[in-house]
């Protein structure tokens, strides 16, 4: 999976959709509830760092591959969304690298 830019990016996308859906789902409720922001401290950097991460290398990718606008906008669309990432993975990018492990 790591071997290609395309499985790179699928990766750094689950890593990214995981970090947002902790973030949102744990750490935020966690500081509201309880008075602690401790966990957002934590995690906001993470996923932030891997947000960007994300991001460079979908346009790197994209440069590279080619890709049309339209798909490029997609896939930067959907780290934007919670499950976008996700998403993105099973229509887009595993098809990608499924047509690209046949070539």
């Amino acid at each position: 999976m790591l071997k290609s830019p395309i499985g790179r990016l699928r990766l750094l996308g689950l890593l990214e959709g995981a970090s947002l859906l902790l973030l949102i789902g744990v750490a935020v409720p966690f500081k509201y509830l309880y008075g602690n922001p401790s966990l957002v401290r934590a995690l906001g950097p993470v996923h932030g760092l891997l947000f960007l991460l994300f991001v460079l290398n979908t346009l790197r990718v994209g440069v590279e591959y080619q890709w049309r606008f339209s798909t490029t906008w997609k896939v930067l669309l959907a780290c934007l969304l919670p499950f976008g990432t996700f998403y993105v993975d099973r229509k887009i990018l595993a098809p990608m690298q499924k047509q690209e492990i046949k070539s």
